[in-house]
C-alpha cells in the first residue's frame, strides 16, 4: 500500500478514535435518534456544498437507489447504533466492537467480491480482535440486558459499515459513481431518511455547548471529512484493506482519552496496542500481491 493511502488511514483512525468519545457527551443530551440525524444530515449538507464548489456531478436520478442504500447502511443505521450504545458502554468497548468490522468486510469480499481469504489475512483479521479486545481490557464491563443490546447494536453496525463498503467498491468501479458524489448523495439522503424522526426525539433541556461542540465536531470530521476520504480509499485499495482501519481506533480514543478526559493508560493498553500494529501489518502484507481489480 502507498504511503499516502497508509497515512490516510491513520488520519481516519484518529478522526474516528474521537468520534466515540464525541458520542459519549453528546448522546445522553440529544438522544442517540437525534445524534444520529443531526450527524448524518449536517455532513450531508457540508458535502453538498463541497461537491458544488468542486464541480463533482451528482446524477440524483440515476444514484438515487445506491445513495439510498449506502445512505442507510453506512449512515443512518450504524450512527443509530452507535449513538445508542455510547449511552450504556464506555467509548473504548464501542471502538473495539467497531474494529469486528475488517472481519465481516473480510467474509463479504469473499463473497461478493471474489477476493481471497488468504491464511495471513484470516490469521491477521483475529489478531486484529484479540488486539482490541486486549486493548480495552475485555471482560470488565458489567454484563446487564442494557450492555447486551448495546453489545449487539454495535455488531449489527461493524456489520452495515462492511456491506456498505461492498456496494460502493462495486459502484465506485470506471464509469461508476465518483466517490465524492457517492460520500456526499449517501450521507444527504441518509438524513432526509431519518428527518421525519425529529419532532420525536427532541431533548427535553436545551443541550450544553460542549454537547452541541461534539455534535458539530462529530458531523464535519468524523463524518463529513472522513467518508469524503474513506470512500475514495475503499474505490482504491479495497474493502478489506480499507476497513483495516478499524484496528487502529480503539488506540487513538484509548489516546484521546488520556489527554483531554485523563484517563488512565494501563499494561493492556500498551499490549494491545502493539497486537493491533501487528494484525495491520499482517492484513495488509497479505493483500500486497493482491492487484484491485475494479471489474470484480
Amino acid at each position: 500500500m502507498p504511503a499516502a493511502d497508509l497515512i490516510k488511514l491513520v488520519f481516519l483512525a484518529a478522526i474516528w478514535g474521537g468520534s466515540f468519545i464525541f458520542l459519549r457527551v453528546a448522546a445522553p443530551e440529544f438522544g442517540p435518534v437525534l445524534t444520529a440525524t443531526l450527524r448524518t444530515s449536517l455532513a450531508g449538507a457540508v458535502l453538498m456544498v463541497f461537491a458544488a464548489l468542486t464541480g463533482v456531478r451528482m446524477d440524483w436520478r440515476k444514484n438515487l437507489k445506491p445513495f439510498v442504500v449506502v445512505g442507510l447502511f453506512a449512515g443512518a443505521i450504524p450512527f443509530s447504533c452507535f449513538s445508542f450504545a455510547a449511552l450504556y458502554l464506555p467509548a473504548a468497548h464501542s471502538a473495539v466492537l467497531n474494529a469486528t468490522a475488517p472481519l465481516f468486510g473480510a467474509v463479504f469480499s469473499v463473497a461478493w467480491l471474489a477476493e481471497r481469504l488468504t491464511l495471513l489475512k484470516l490469521g491477521g483479521l483475529m489478531l486484529g480482535v484479540v488486539g482490541v479486545a486486549i486493548l480495552v481490557g475485555a471482560g470488565t464491563l458489567p454484563i446487564t440486558a442494557a450492555t447486551l443490546l448495546a453489545i449487539g447494536a454495535c455488531l449489527v453496525a461493524a456489520a452495515c459499515y462492511a456491506l456498505s463498503s461492498i456496494i460502493v467498491k462495486k459502484t465506485g468501479r470506471p464509469g461508476g459513481i465518483h466517490p465524492i458524489a457517492m460520500a456526499t448523495g449517501s450521507l444527504a439522503l441518509g438524513g432526509l431518511i431519518m428527518a421525519p424522526s425529529i419532532p420525536f426525539s427532541l431533548p427535553h433541556a436545551m443541550p450544553s455547548p460542549l454537547a452541541i461542540g461534539c455534535i458539530i465536531a462529530i458531523s464535519l470530521l468524523s463524518s463529513g471529512v472522513a467518508q469524503a476520504l474513506f470512500i475514495p480509499l475503499i474505490v482504491k485499495v479495497g474493502p478489506t484493506r480499507a476497513m483495516s482501519v478499524s484496528f487502529l481506533i480503539p488506540l487513538f480514543s484509548m489516546l484521546w482519552g488520556f489527554l483531554f478526559l485523563h484517563e488512565s493508560v494501563g499494561l493492556s493498553t500498551l499490549v494491545g496496542g502493539i497486537i493491533v500494529l501487528m494484525s495491520m501489518g499482517m492484513v495488509l502484507s497479505a493483500s500486497r500481491h493482491e492487484p484491485v481489480n475494479p471489474e470484480r
